[in-house]
């Protein structure tokens, strides 16, 4: 039952990111952006039979591979991501067609790797591909978020003249 419950939590989970990524959104530093991703990989490691307990070594490294895919996954996907500042300050970002490649070679590197484990007996379940998940949404959202604080310092509006004079004069009186 619980493989189906993870089934399901990812599916709803990529759905809801993918089309809330594809749309243009602002970027707001301040949110708790490693929230989803936490609470996935928490999900993911409490499953018992996150390992093959026939095959232990083996589906460590599967799963190894697996999370290496999401982290690499979520670098590409946030290096792909359109980003900018607007006028008013406010950063935008939203996800490319390179993007999408991105997450089409992740599936099938994760695809690869279950028949690989198929092939020498050893069943994933659907917790790794949710560790990997959660990895690749940690990456991402922790390099967007930082990309957009860099961009909005970057293009923050300077002072201009007066008001660093007019500035000073208040703090005085």
């Amino acid at each position: 039952m619980a493989g189906l419950v993870n089934a399901l939590v990812i599916v709803v989970v990529v759905a809801l990111v993918l089309v809330r990524q594809f749309r243009a959104a602002p970027v707001d530093g301040e949110r708790r952006w490693w929230l989803v991703p936490g609470i996935l990989a928490v999900i993911a490691l409490r499953d018992p039979d996150l390992l093959d307990s026939g095959h232990p070594v083996l589906s460590g490294v599967l799963l190894a591979a697996e999370v290496l895919i999401g982290l690499v996954s979520g670098a590409g996907w946030a290096w792909t991501t359109r980003m900018w500042v607007e006028a008013d300050g406010v950063v935008w970002s939203r996800s490319t067609r390179a993007s999408l490649g991105v997450w089409s070679g992740g599936v099938f590197l994760r695809v690869a790797l279950f028949g690989i484990g198929a092939a020498f007996g050893v069943h994933l379940h659907s917790a790794a591909l949710m560790l990997s998940l959660a990895a690749m949404l940690l990456v991402r959202a922790g390099f967007v978020t930082h990309r957009a604080r860099t961009l909005a310092r970057t293009h923050a509006p300077s002072a201009s003249y007066g008001d660093q004079g007019a500035r000073k004069t208040r703090e005085r009186v």
